[in-house]
């Protein structure tokens, strides 16, 4: 208002922090809403010229208390009476897109209190430059959208009409969509069991109406849709509570086709502002918000598990400049503080909830707040490194929970799921099935709700992935998730050759100088075997249900993932090694691990314990390294127990460097002489020829018997003579033996490549030298 009591009307830009002069009443007017079209030469304004009392004053009961006026305002020219009512009618122009070059043709939405809503269709004419007059001085085209209306609400940004309408006993949500060069379609029906009781109509995000916000808590509807980039559709509704001391709130999930109702026992009760729930779009997430009392994050993505949903209390509730509840959600994460008139973007800071999740103490608070930051924040690297430094300080005191198993599997989903349409339905999200936990002070239910229906099947952009959504639901979404039990089962059975061809491209993880972590390269024909599988049945699981993606599509997302996976275990490894400032190469046996070396063992052991329990292979040279950290830490009986109970696996390169690098005191030789015996066959006929030990005698002498008598078989040998070697000895088993030996040797026995050249002699000689060492003699 100037002045002079005249009625002025603008347009804010955000770019130039500046206003816009539209319009000017030479009057002070209480108007209820404006809007102006896209090219801003048309402005459409609902205003109330008199109250019921003036009326009455100035004998004017024949006036209309509402006039709903079109005006071309480039150049200022004619206006229009649209309605003359005597109720509300809010108006609101329809917008193109933004690429779409200037109309001749402008859509104004009219809502009206009487329940109905139509849009007129408002032809003009250029002039010149941008200067245009109204074509059609007579009527003006219209056409009903929408009747019956109780409550509806205006989505700005993707031009979408939400309304609710009474049907029966349930009420019945709908949607139309409008389009940039056609006209609208209704494309969306719900049925929800809400109860409205007030026949009054609600109205959302159309224009903000002081007198509405005089008496908040004698609202009975407070209720919101809201929508997701990922095709996610909530529906968000508190009613009013009659309990002082609890307010609840409902949460409907069309797109997973089930409703969650929150109970929370509020701490105090005491403020008189505490009666409605604020809603606000987050996009992943929906806020429902109580300034003073709690903020609740709720995952619209995964909401089957409350552990993904963050209840905050206390100073973690607070929002900054936020401390009323008269709050609106106009735009995704934007809200309106109708108070003091000022629109605010809203959104999760990465710090804060790094701080949050390094103070929380209760599993569902860290996972919720792990599953935030690692899905939804995508974070920088420094950020995703205090994460790693969390995990590697906490792997005990989550009890519910595998803080490894979730960072993985979590990271592969984000890293993964942006690439390919309807990857997030086939990719594991999270390393849980369930979750019995709770949330303290909070109750919830949940109630399995029909699915909407798309009546217009041709829609693109979010109805095309609210579809997808919904016939996920329909063929039961949780068993489209890839799993590694079928994997697991198939790992433990197999016993024969797989074909490894498509290895070859997992080999984008960087080199060994590259890394700070020394992880060598090396061939881990057992990892090898897994990945195969892995990549085998991950393969077979994308054909059956993306079948529109070509073959050599999925072998790369494929492939993608399993290096993915590598290179997510490389970085956990990097930032551990650089937390416990290790050196890169500390891969040598003659001293002892420091106290670093062995927090970064244990680190290593709960990675093995963690994909282990996934069925996920590990990037090569893990075991090498995990093996040399435990013989630089462990006691000789704990190391063995370990090797015994599969934690540590012998390598090819840890024992080779093992026994060339260690001398023969008598604690090493016991040390190599436990790990030698261990070895299986095939791997210390390979690593004994580096340690010149009397040892390898006594194994080559044992291979060497095993042939034979393997050799002999069935057959029957003849009677072996005592006199068949030179020199028999005064030991009757040896004499006996060597003898059946030496018959079966002569029988021209030829031995295979692999086989070290011997004869029965050199087995006579090596059992008598062990025989006199075992007894404590001297052998001359």
């Amino acid at each position: 208002q100037g002045n002079q009591q005249n009625t002025h009307i603008g347009l804010y830009d955000l770019h130039t922090k500046q206003n816009e002069h539209l319009y000017m009443f030479e009057r002070d007017l209480h108007i209820i809403s404006c809007s102006v079209n896209n090219e801003r030469t048309l402005l459409a304004v609902s205003f109330r010229q008199y109250t019921e009392e003036e009326r009455v004053s100035q004998l004017l009961q024949s006036v209309t208390k509402y006039l709903t006026l079109l005006i071309e305002i480039c150049p200022v020219n004619n206006v229009r009476v649209l309605k003359a009512v005597d109720c509300c009618v809010r108006v609101q122009f329809l917008y193109p897109d933004e690429g779409k070059s200037a109309s001749t043709e402008s859509h104004l939405l009219l809502v009206s209190e009487d329940k109905y809503i139509e849009q007129f269709g408002i032809r003009v004419v250029a002039e010149e430059e941008h200067k245009v007059v109204i074509h059609n001085l007579g009527q003006l085209p219209r056409a009903t959208v929408a009747d019956d209306v109780i409550w509806a609400q205006w989505d700005m940004m993707e031009q979408r009409l939400f309304y609710i309408v009474p049907k029966e006993s349930k009420t019945t949500l709908k949607c139309v969509q409008f389009y940039p060069d056609e006209n609208f379609n209704s494309v969306l029906e719900s049925h929800l069991d809400i109860s409205i009781n007030d026949t009054q109509l609600k109205l959302v995000n159309f224009g903000y109406d002081h007198c509405e916000e005089q008496d908040v808590a004698s609202k009975s509807l407070n209720l919101q849709v809201f929508t997701s980039k990922a095709g996610g559709l909530c529906v968000c509704c508190s009613p009013a509570s009659g309990i002082a001391d609890e307010i609840m709130y409902s949460i409907y999930f069309l797109h997973k086709g089930y409703n969650k109702t929150f109970t929370v026992s509020l701490e105090r009760t005491e403020s008189h502002q505490l009666k409605e729930v604020a809603f606000m779009n987050l996009d992943y997430y929906v806020a429902a918000y109580l300034p003073g009392q709690f903020l609740h994050l709720l995952n619209i993505q995964h909401p089957d598990l409350l552990c993904y949903s963050l209840f905050l209390t206390g100073e973690d509730a607070r929002i900054d400049m936020l401390q009323n509840c008269c709050i609106r959600s106009l735009l995704t994460s934007a809200v309106l503080d109708c108070q003091a008139g000022r629109m605010y973007a809203v959104s999760i800071s990465a710090s804060a909830l790094l701080r949050f999740l390094q103070v929380s103490q209760r599993d569902s608070q860290r996972l919720a707040a792990l599953h935030c930051a690692l899905l939804y924040l995508q974070l920088p690297e420094d950020l995703e490194m205090q994460i790693i430094w969390w995990l590697s300080e906490n792997l005990s005191t989550c009890h519910s929970f595998d803080p490894i198993q979730e960072f993985i599997i979590a990271s592969l989903y984000c890293r993964m799921c942006a690439e390919t349409h309807n990857l997030d339905k086939l990719l594991p999200y999270t390393s849980l099935l369930d979750w019995i936990g709770s949330i303290p002070g909070v109750t919830c239910t949940t109630d399995i709700i029909s699915l909407p229906v798309l009546v217009f099947q041709n829609s693109r952009g979010f109805w095309e992935k609210l579809n997808s959504n919904l016939e996920s639901v329909k063929y039961s979404e949780p068993h489209l998730h890839y799993h590694s039990n079928l994997l697991r089962r198939e790992w433990h059975s197999l016993f024969e050759e797989v074909n490894m061809q498509a290895l070859n491209s997992l080999q984008s993880c960087s080199g060994v100088e590259e890394r700070l972590a020394p992880l060598f390269q090396e061939e881990d024909y057992q990892q090898q075997l897994l990945m195969g599988l892995m990549v085998a049945q991950l393969k077979d699981h994308l054909t059956r249900h993306l079948q529109y993606v070509g073959k050599k599509k999925i072998d790369q997302i494929v492939l993608d993932y399993v290096a993915n996976l590598l290179n997510l275990v490389h970085r956990i490894m990097k930032e551990v090694w650089r937390k416990y400032q290790l050196h890169s190469c500390i891969f040598c046996f003659d001293e002892r691990g420091s106290a670093g070396e062995f927090a970064v063992f244990h680190i290593m052991s709960r990675i093995l314990e963690a994909t282990n329990g996934m069925c996920l292979p590990l990037p090569p040279g893990f075991h090498t390294l995990h093996l040399g950290l435990g013989v630089r830490c462990l006691p000789l009986h704990t190391l063995l127990h370990y090797v015994d109970t599969g934690v540590l696996h012998l390598t090819e390169t840890c024992v080779r460097k093992l026994l060339k690098d260690l001398d023969d005191s008598e604690q090493n030789e016991k040390l190599k002489l436990s790990i030698v015996m261990r070895l299986p066959e095939a791997l210390g006929q390979k690593v004994r020829q580096f340690w010149t030990h009397p040892i390898n005698a006594y194994f080559t002498a044992r291979k060497y018997v095993k042939f034979l008598l393997e050799k002999l078989g069935n057959r029957q040998c003849s009677r072996p003579s005592p006199e068949r070697l030179s020199d028999p000895v005064e030991f009757l088993p040896l004499n006996y033996l060597t003898n059946v030996l030496a018959e079966i040797e002569n029988q021209g026995v030829h031995l295979p490549e692999n086989q070290d050249p011997v004869s029965v002699r050199f087995v006579e000689e090596t059992a008598l030298k062990h025989t006199v060492a075992l007894l404590g003699l001297k052998y001359s």
